[in-house]
């Protein structure tokens, strides 16, 4: 990854630091153990878009280019930008309450109204067979459906939030009366029920950028035009994932985006587990929400584990891999409940008594699972790979030239 230089890092430290300090004054002085709208959201949001700026920037002066990945190179300012649109593009009234972020280049291109260009003359004469015309992209369809999207989610969780409430699962009489495969199935509704207030809030937020004209993201096989450039969820992939990182790739998509840009892939030493203690200071200063990234970091070392010596033996034909997709869906759905719990009760003692009823089992499995089932870091398989790749090219044009000289003297002597 690209260094990071000093000015970067004290842009980033001070930015964060203001936020929590937000935070911190918020919870403790003025309100502890409430959710209530108030200016720390807004600025979670505006966090986001510095911090990304800033290594924007640095990535488009920097003179190692050929150390930025393709999305880098996509996303570096190469230009300062002005006051106004610097101003612009944090406080712009679209994203201001919920977000959700998104890249300056992204942003100035709606801005300044080419970011359909590209993609409408790229695929200007429509399909291959050229009998389908493909139109001036417009949201309407696209608002319309993420509306009533907005509207079914929020008659869900009204309707279902009261009924099946997460605090329900601490309570001494329903743990001390209730089979434990029951409580697992309690718990997991209890967190269905509660996805659905994320679903309007993020959906509600996308349909405001679409309806002023923001979020264009080329268009699909039949010419309809793509609104997701700034979604941040899709529901079907979270509640069929079959595995911890499908479930966070497509929960609170741009949120996971600014992670993997500013720490993930600038991060020297142990980026996962920088990337959940990152997350965690930014959502707050709520214990709950340390202990869920905590957990977060042991259960996604243990499927990537898992993933990574188990799921090859299941591989060899479709009826072992839906037989692994269905195991996989069941873990996953679990482990995600079990982990968001303390982000739920957001205290320790509530958290932690949970825990306790289940004996911290899946902390203990996977504990086990890691130490049992090791597997390479990332960053380490990403270089084996591109160094097995440069052999093997090698190794091709050695082929090449050897078939070649083959080839000129079967030629001589037939000659």
């Amino acid at each position: 990854p690209p260094i990071v230089g000093s000015s970067e890092t004290y842009c980033f430290i001070v930015t964060l630091g203001y936020l929590i300090l937000c935070q911190i004054t918020r919870v403790y002085v003025f309100d502890y153990g409430m959710y209530s709208a108030d200016f720390t959201g807004p600025m979670m949001v505006i966090t986001q878009k510095i911090t990304s700026m800033v290594f924007e920037i640095h990535d488009g002066k920097s003179s190692r280019e050929s150390q930025l990945t393709p999305s880098q190179k996509y996303l570096a300012i190469s230009r300062m930008p002005s006051l106004l649109e610097y101003l612009s593009y944090n406080c712009n009234f679209m994203g201001i309450l919920a977000g959700p972020t998104c890249s300056y280049n992204d942003y100035m291109a709606f801005i300044e109204g080419t970011c359909y260009q590209p993609r409408h003359q790229e695929n200007a004469n429509g399909k291959e067979n050229g009998k389908h015309k493909q139109s001036e992209p417009s949201p309407k369809n696209g608002v319309i459906s993420k509306l009533c999207t907005c509207a079914i989610s929020l008659f869900i969780y009204l309707s279902l939030c009261k009924l099946l409430p997460v605090e329900h699962s601490i309570d001494d009489d329903f743990v001390n009366s209730t089979p434990f495969h029951l409580q697992i199935v309690y718990l997991y509704l209890a967190m269905l029920a509660l996805r659905p207030k994320y679903y309007f809030v993020w959906t509600l937020a996308d349909a405001i950028n679409n309806a002023a004209g923001f979020g264009f993201n080329g268009y699909n096989l039949d010419g309809s035009p793509r609104w997701d450039l700034i979604s941040n969820l899709r529901i079907l992939d979270i509640e069929f994932a079959t595995s911890f990182k499908m479930f966070l790739d497509n929960w609170n998509i741009q949120t996971a985006l600014w992670l993997k840009r500013v720490c993930y892939e600038r991060c020297p030493i142990n980026p996962t587990a920088a990337t959940f203690l990152l997350s965690a200071m930014w959502h707050g200063v709520y214990p709950g929400y340390y202990l869920t990234f905590l957990t977060g970091i042991a259960m996604t070392m243990a499927a990537r584990a898992v993933r990574h010596n188990i799921r090859p033996y299941f591989m060899v034909s479709h009826s072992y891999k839906c037989i692994y997709d269905v195991i996989t869906w069941a873990w996953t759905q679990v482990a995600i409940s079990y982990t968001v719990v303390p982000f739920v009760l957001l205290a320790v003692g509530p958290s932690l008594k949970f825990y306790r009823s289940w004996y911290f089992c899946l902390h203990l499995l996977c504990l086990l699972v890691v130490l049992a089932l090791p597997v390479k870091p990332r960053r380490r398989q990403a270089q084996e790979q591109q160094e097995s790749l440069q052999k093997d090219s090698v190794q091709d044009k050695q082929t090449g030239h050897n078939s070649t000289d083959n080839n000129c003297n079967q030629k001589d002597k037939d000659t």
